[in-house]
This record gives C-alpha cells, sequence and structure tokens, in this order.
C-alpha cells in the first residue's frame, strides 16, 4: 500500500510540475565503478604484489575497482629477461610484464604499480622525482614508493569517470606498449 501512495504522489507531482510549464534538472546517477578484472594466473612469485598494487590503486582512485581473477581485463606475467614493461590494448585493458632480474634490483611492488599505471591510462614521466609514480626506474633503486601522487590519481579518477570524449580514451587504438621504464639491470643476479 505505501508504495502505490508513493507512486501516486510520484505521479501527481510529475503532471502538476508538466502542467506548470515547469523544468526539473534530473540529476545524473553516480557513476557506479567500472571493475578491471585482473588474472594473476601466470605472475608466479608476483600474484601477490599484483594484489597489493590493486589495492593501492582502488584505495587511490574513484570510479575503478581493481579486482582479482574475475575475468582477464588485465593479464599479469613473470617473466626472466627484457626488462619489466606493460602493454595497453585499449584503457583498462592489457598485459603487464615483470622482470625477475629488475624486480631484484628495484621494488617489484614499485614496479607493478607502477605498470598498472600504464594500463590505466598514464605514461612514463622520467623526472626522476621518487614522490611520482610514474617516474619508473629513473628515481632510482633506492625508490619503493609505490604510491601514485594525488595527481596521477585524480588523472586515473577521471580516465574512468566518463569525463574524457571517446576520441580522447580510445586515442592509440593499436597496442601501446610501454618499455624503459626501468634502467637496464645494474648488475647480472643470480
Amino acid at each position: 500500500m505505501t508504495s502505490r501512495l508513493g507512486r501516486l504522489a510520484v505521479a501527481f507531482v510529475a503532471t502538476a510540475v508538466a502542467t506548470l510549464g515547469i523544468t526539473v534538472a534530473n540529476p545524473a546517477p553516480a557513476s557506479a565503478a567500472m571493475t578491471i578484472c585482473y588474472n594473476t594466473s601466470q605472475a608466479g612469485a608476483y600474484a601477490g604484489t599484483a594484489s597489493q598494487a590493486a589495492s593501492i590503486w582502488n584505495n587511490a582512485t574513484t570510479n575503478l575497482t581493481l579486482s582479482a581473477n574475475c575475468g582477464s581485463n588485465l593479464r599479469i606475467y613473470q617473466i626472466t629477461g627484457g626488462g619489466s614493461y606493460a602493454v595497453r590494448t585499449s584503457l583498462g585493458n592489457g598485459r603487464v610484464y615483470i622482470d625477475t632480474q629488475q624486480a631484484a634490483q628495484y621494488s617489484p611492488l614499485r614496479i607493478m604499480t607502477h605498470e598498472i599505471g600504464h594500463i590505466l591510462g598514464l605514461p612514463d614521466n622520467y623526472n626522476g622525482n621518487c614522490a611520482i609514480l610514474m617516474s619508473g626506474g629513473s628515481a632510482g633503486t633506492s625508490c619503493t614508493n609505490p604510491y601514485p601522487s594525488t595527481t596521477e590519481a585524480n588523472r586515473v579518477s577521471s580516465l574512468f569517470a566518463g569525463t574524457l570524449s571517446a576520441t580522447e580514451r580510445s586515442a592509440g587504438r593499436s597496442a601501446d606498449v610501454f618499455r624503459g621504464s626501468w634502467p637496464s639491470v645494474l648488475t647480472p643476479v643470480s
């Protein structure tokens, strides 16, 4: 009975508003967070690191949730040699490769969070500043900061909030490969 009265009240108000010629703004519904499913079946020893990096991005951004093993928008691979890198096939989709040799010298969590940042739409920023996640290895081996700066997090949030045009989101429709974020291995790792 209560729901019927509620529907009648809404109908009455809508009719009255239309009759009086009043325009009522219909606020856009709050956008739900986009879920990016990441797959760690090929991540080897870095599966836990991928989960930590996903948690960092989930806490730093809005409109975005990275969720483990619910699909394969993002696949994480452990490799040996060749360097860590990301291949973004489209915004929120792609592959991340973590090189065991580089992860022995640089912070594996910083590498993982940085490479996922590419999948989320961020470019490299080789300024050597450890506070900037996308500075990658240019900040040196002592830099272990795995957290995106406020500017980086806000950029990702806006990419997933629908505030950019379709053209901006789909720029570079072919795969974008992000190599060279981490300098070559400095010394051989046994």
